[in-house]
């Protein structure tokens, strides 16, 4: 009913207090309390499988042998939350790549020819999906408890985890860049650099979008906000409302055709520093501050300096002429 609900807000917002409603009552009843973590690996039931395969939102699941390559290896995890009364209706999910290091692009993710990690000997847990199933529970939070859960259950099995990060999209970036474009110099210049289909396939068109785009997407994460006052972009908010800190800016991670469209490739880590999570919530829901690693803040333009005051010459006396 909410999803109806939902696709006929824009056109009828009086239904808003109805919606308001709905989404108290659906709070109550998928807290945390009520959920079930499960692990989905290959033997999971192949009526759940498929909705994984149709509920991914972020890097598609285009077969089952791409969806094997996921969630078989030992090095490649699932877990989703069920509600015991949706019985194998999965709520919302994320998939881990065990590894030894923060990883830069998807490729290296999820390529289909890699060497496995034996989970052992893995130092780095990378979230680097995380999909809602049910439209109807739109902003209804599950996934910092989702997160949360799983680094729980990985540091109680696999002691050896050192690292929580996660490689994620910047859906907005594109756009605010757009916008940007006819007051910032810099940003008209990448405008006109990625106008062209193909521009990341030339390697000097690439590298001058690079140097532009780093600058940039700083100041997208750490100055740009929403009228409100909100950090603008979407997947930032969650995971800086989750404690986790803003790592690393990594140029080209993904050249998808949606990446591209969405980010010009861009995509980041997120770093969840268990014991800084809580400071890094709190000052993030109390100002809006972004916890971000003095790395990416270096990226930051550096603020023209004013000319100095030329001051008058002085006057000049009678024994200096």
């Amino acid at each position: 009913m909410r999803e109806d609900l939902l696709a006929r807000l824009p056109t009828s917002p009086d239904l808003a207090i109805v919606d308001a409603d709905f989404t108290h009552l659906l709070s109550s009843w998928f807290n945390r309390g009520f959920l079930v973590l499960r692990r989905i690996d290959w033997s999971t039931p192949a009526n759940i499988l498929e909705k994984i395969i149709r509920y991914e939102a972020v890097h598609a699941i285009h077969t089952w042998d791409d969806l094997r390559r996921r969630i078989e290896p030992a090095d490649r995890l699932c877990y989703a939350f069920f509600h015991p009364q949706l019985g194998d209706e999965p709520l919302i999910f994320v998939e881990v790549a065990l590894t030894r290091t923060m990883p830069t692009t998807i490729a290296e993710v999820l390529a289909d020819e890699r060497q496995p990690v034996q989970p052992r000997q893995a130092t780095t847990a990378v979230f680097y999906s995380i999909s809602n199933c049910q439209e109807g529970l739109r902003g209804i939070s599950f996934g910092n408890f989702l997160i949360k859960q799983v680094v729980e259950d990985l540091r109680r099995d696999l002691p050896g985890l050192t690292d929580f990060v996660t490689l994620s999209p910047v859906p907005g970036f594109a756009r605010w860049l757009a916008e940007q474009a006819e007051t910032m110099p810099s940003a008209a210049e990448v405008q006109d650099l990625v106008a062209n289909e193909g521009w990341h396939a030339d390697a000097a068109v690439r590298d001058r979008a690079g140097q532009a785009l780093l600058p940039l997407a700083a100041q997208y994460f750490l100055d740009a906000r929403t009228a409100s006052g909100k950090v603008i972009d979407p997947v930032a908010r969650f995971h800086l409302g989750n404690g986790a800190r803003l790592e690393r800016i990594d140029l080209f991670g993904d050249l998808s055709p949606r990446a591209l469209r969405q980010a010009h490739g861009l995509m980041v880590n997120y770093r969840y520093k268990l014991d800084d999570i809580e400071k890094n919530h709190e000052l993030f829901a109390a100002r809006n501050d972004v916890a971000a690693a003095p790395a990416v803040r270096r990226l930051l333009p550096k603020p023209a300096r004013p000319a100095a005051p030329r001051l008058p010459a002085p006057a000049q006396t009678q024994r200096d002429a």
